[in-house]
């Protein structure tokens, strides 16, 4: 049976922070720390959220561990597409067409496409069917052969960077479904050593991709919900993709005008 002393154990380890850095974060003695996680101390309702705020703990945890505590959930999860989210959707898609004609999706923290906007639409027109069954996933795009991977002309680098970011969310959530996505694709593999990576003079990691309409080269943004009280927002993001060059700017102008010119 889970305990909540030993949920808020599991996350300090998982943040490398002693008991003296949580009580001192969080404002309180290092005994009463030792005392919660022993199951000496039965925190209250506040005191949980306090704990999990220093330890930056995702609201789907949050809510675990307030159940472990012995209290009910805090935080709701209402789907994206309900009726309770209809100003956020319609925020978010607004967001969306605002970046066209460069890409701009949302994703969900498993890497599924949530919503995307038409540019994006463009490129996944390369991709087998076979991927563009839902769940889509961001990941599998960009890695399976029968994605994207074959555009990708440095396939090693993009690569490197989702290989990066996924071992980074696996040690901030725990996600086990995550998890299985690294290993699906990284499992066994050496990491990069320092200085392995051949110096750049961008300021970014570009994903370069070689399409019938010429050579394109994106960067990209993220942008997330600040202070969010519902486990939905908690958990997309939205990922905006800018041309690194003019040519590229350029090229993906050029790809909306002809989608929106008259077809003969």
């Amino acid at each position: 049976m889970e305990t909540v002393g030993g949920l808020l154990r599991e996350w300090r380890h998982s943040r490398r922070l002693s008991q003296l850095d949580l009580a001192l974060a969080a404002g309180i003695s290092p005994r009463y720390v030792s005392l919660v996680e022993t199951g000496r101390s039965r925190p209250s309702a506040d005191m949980v959220l306090r704990l999990a705020d220093q330890l930056d703990v995702p609201l789907r945890h949050r809510n675990r561990l307030l159940v472990a505590a012995g209290f009910a959930p805090r935080y709701r999860e209402r789907p994206l597409d309900g009726p309770d989210m209809a100003a956020v959707r319609e925020a978010v898609a607004g967001v969306l067409r605002a970046h066209e004609p460069y890409p701009a999706l949302v994703v969900d923290r498993h890497w599924n496409l949530v919503l995307a906007n038409t540019p994006v639409e463009h490129l996944l027109a390369h991709v087998g069917p076979e991927l563009l069954a839902p769940p889509v996933n961001l990941v599998r795009l960009g890695l399976d052969p029968r994605g994207l991977a074959p555009l990708i002309v440095n396939r090693a680098e993009v690569r490197s960077f989702l290989r990066t970011r996924l071992a980074r969310q696996v040690a901030r959530t725990g996600d086990t479904v995550v998890g299985a996505l690294y290993d699906e694709f990284f499992a066994g593999e050496e990491p990069d050593r320092p200085g392995s990576r051949v110096p750049s003079e961008e300021v970014a990691v570009s994903m370069v991709f070689r399409l019938p309409e010429g050579e394109l080269r994106l960067f990209s943004t993220i942008t997330t919900f600040g202070t969010p009280q519902d486990i939905t927002l908690d958990e997309i993001s939205v990922e905006s993709y800018y041309p690194a060059d003019a040519d590229s700017a350029a090229l993906l102008q050029n790809i909306a005008d002809a989608r929106q010119a008259p077809r003969p």
